[in-house]
């Protein structure tokens, strides 16, 4: 999905409700909120007031709001960059209406702290009366409050523009508000407090229901992708679970009535018809039919498509003869769903919406395993390209004799052994889409001038082949290695070097970031089947955030799919269900983690002793044991709960622990 810009606001009111008018219904609405504002008791002509503020509460209900704050913080940041110097500013407010974060120009800053619209302040109707914050929140609908339409005195100098948010699942959970000195205000506000308000709503709700399928529509095909598409959402067998607001406006129904439909009901197809369909490699969607007789184009998302991953989108159209696995690639992430709450990929995250769609490329550094390929992936599916193929190239794991081949392509007979008919490069596959570079650093250097070449002049010849064939790829490269090293020493071309470089961002490595344990959990869960619930032991939890990670997030995977596997239906990850080859290596480390509450002993130790390269595996369960029930003085419950094993798992051991350990 194309978040990142707001696109023109005749293309939104196209495809969603027509904003409020100045007129009848604008009316009745000051009217009704003018007198709930006179049965709550507020004070036309009371002073502004922050005595009220409480940072304790504000604190409180940030963290209550933390996962709408995540997404519509950057949201903000874009909007406020179209009203800077205009006398404005952004707020966002809990569903209650206090304010949570605000952006603006600092002199209209402190005029609105002079009014007390400042973070910390209740802005519902009960308190301020007639005010935009309060009265989107009470009629749950966009509205413009004009100066002389407030209900309070102090407030009249003011013209606010609100819209509510709504959550994935229909209910109001905050408004985003701007707010402007009345003299100043444009027409054009509320569209974009609208359509940024919808935006946050549709980053909310792609990382929700990773099981479902989702159903992305519009009745003009160009809009697909973009902030204004409707999103469905059903379950497998077809039972509707949710639909953002485009999408309740497409079909014609409010969340509620569309409880009561499947999408059998909606879209006179049975979702098995449309399981069917997703079998076809043709990249342009296609057309259905909803219940209100309007056709819409479509593409469909189904479950997760690899194990660190968001639900892949597959597009929904007629089968034809299959293509190369390239082509057939799905699209399965996006940049809102990596962002799991560490400030280094906040950032990344930031610059690369900052550069979306102005073709400029993107090389992504990184150790190994740290999730360039996901990155990459995710840029491509939150670009305007987002339909058209991603095609990944592992210049590290394809024999150098082969590479020419695989991305140029080649005619029949260019070499001995080449297939009948010749085939497409990698290159020429990517026409309209992205072409990923992985370990870009491994491409012979041969082949970096003619790569260099295809890239300024948007043409590709085939090996054997006397033409050229143009091609319009965007590109994104990634690499482990120092290129700027290489570059010294005469092993990579620094012009090829400066071609892909645009925009440079690196990865952090697993054991840096700050979000390890959202991302073992986010991990975790895409490894469990539908329903299954997993939990990770406390004590298991502490260990693997003090190791070293040297494979990232593909060994974390790979760890925790073994563990899940060991683990079946107990539901809890202990020590006992790590690999050995794990366990040995921490052995052989010597370096085990503090345990939590600041515990001065290690903690598959005794004090005093260190575990050393002879010791058993089953020494290592045993000192894990005395140390959790040294930890809890005796405490078995608490001591097996720390570790995730049962009770039963200490006492049938309680021969090879110190007798006084057990209570």
């Amino acid at each position: 999905m194309n978040t990142g810009s707001f696109g023109s606001i005749s293309g939104h009111r196209n495809a969603a409700s027509s904003p409020i008018s100045i007129g009848h219904h604008h009316t009745e609405v000051i009217d009704k909120a003018h007198q709930r504002s006179q049965s709550y008791g507020v004070a036309i002509h009371d002073e502004p007031d922050c005595s009220s503020l409480a940072k304790g509460r504000l604190s409180d209900m940030l963290e209550e709001s933390r996962l709408l704050f995540q997404h519509a913080a950057p949201v903000m940041e874009t909007l406020y960059e179209q009203i800077a110097n205009t006398h404005s500013m952004v707020l966002l407010t809990s569903a209650k209406g206090m304010v949570l974060h605000s952006l603006g120009d600092n002199d209209f800053l402190e005029k609105a702290s002079r009014v007390a619209l400042i973070p910390g302040m209740d802005w519902s109707e009960k308190t301020k009366g007639t005010n935009a914050i309060g009265t989107a929140l009470s009629e749950e609908e966009p509205i413009t409050i004009y100066g002389s339409q407030h209900y309070m005195s102090a407030n009249k100098s003011l013209t606010c523009s609100c819209s509510p948010i709504f959550d994935p699942y229909g209910q109001v959970v905050g408004a985003l508000d701007v707010t402007g000195d009345h003299r100043s205000h444009h027409q054009h506000t509320l569209a974009l407090v609208r359509m940024s308000a919808q935006m946050i709503e549709n980053h909310m709700f792609a990382g929700s229901f990773p099981k479902a399928v989702r159903l992305h529509f519009h009745s003009r095909p160009e809009f697909l992708g973009t902030l204004v598409e409707g999103i469905a959402v059903f379950t497998p067998e077809g039972r509707f679970l949710s639909a953002n607001r485009s999408a309740q406006f497409q079909l014609g129904l409010s969340f509620n009535a569309l409880q009561a439909h499947t999408f059998s009901s909606l879209f006179d197809l049975p979702i098995s018809a449309l399981f069917e369909l997703f079998g076809g490699s043709v990249q342009a969607p296609r057309q259905l039919c909803m219940h209100n007789g309007v056709a819409v184009w479509c593409r469909a998302e189904a479950k997760p498509a690899s194990p660190w991953a968001a639900p892949q989108l597959a597009p929904v159209q007629p089968a034809e003869p299959p293509r190369s696995a390239a082509q057939r690639k799905p699209h399965f992430s996006s940049l809102q769903y990596l962002d799991t709450g560490d400030p280094q990929i906040a950032a990344i995250i930031h610059k690369l919406r900052r550069v979306a769609d102005r073709d400029i490329p993107v090389m992504i550094l990184g150790e190994t395993g740290s999730g360039k390929d996901l990155l990459a992936q995710a840029i491509h599916n939150d670009s305007a390209r987002a339909g058209q193929p991603f095609v990944p190239v592992n210049c590290a794991s394809i024999p150098e004799s082969l590479i020419e081949a695989e991305l140029f392509g080649y005619e029949e007979g260019a070499f001995t052994g080449a297939r009948k008919k010749g085939a497409m490069g990698k290159i020429a596959q990517a026409h309209g889409g992205t072409l990923f570079l992985d370990e870009i650093g491994d491409m012979p250097k041969h082949l970096q001038a003619r790569l260099l070449r295809v890239l300024q002049e948007r043409k590709v010849s085939p090996l054997g082949a006397g033409k050229e064939v143009e091609v319009d790829v965007t590109v994104i490269s990634a690499t482990h290695k120092n290129l700027k090293e290489m570059i010294a020493r005469g092993e990579f071309r620094e012009d090829l070097y400066y071609r892909l470089n645009g925009l440079v961002v690196r990865l952090p490595a697993l054991r840096e970031r700050s979000d390890f344990e959202l991302v073992v959990r986010k991990v975790l869960q895409s490894l469990c089947a539908s329903g299954q619930q997993m939990d990770i032991a406390p004590a298991v939890m502490e260990l693997l955030a003090q190791y070293h990670w040297p494979g990232n997030v593909r060994q974390l995977h790979n760890l925790l799919r073994t563990a899940v596997a060991m683990v079946g239906d107990q539901g809890c990850i202990g020590l006992h269900d790590l690999p050995d080859d794990f366990l040995e290596e921490l052995q052989g480390r010597s370096a085990w983690p503090a345990t939590p509450a600041a515990a001065t002993d290690t903690l598959l130790a005794a004090p005093g002793e260190a575990l050393t390269d002879s010791q058993r595996l089953q020494d290592v369960t045993l000192n894990a044991m005395a140390q959790m029930l040294r930890l809890h003085k005796g405490n078995v419950s608490a001591a097996a709960k720390a570790l995730g094993v049962s009770r039963n798992t200490i006492y049938r051991k309680k021969n090879l622990l110190p007798p006084d350990l057990l209570d």
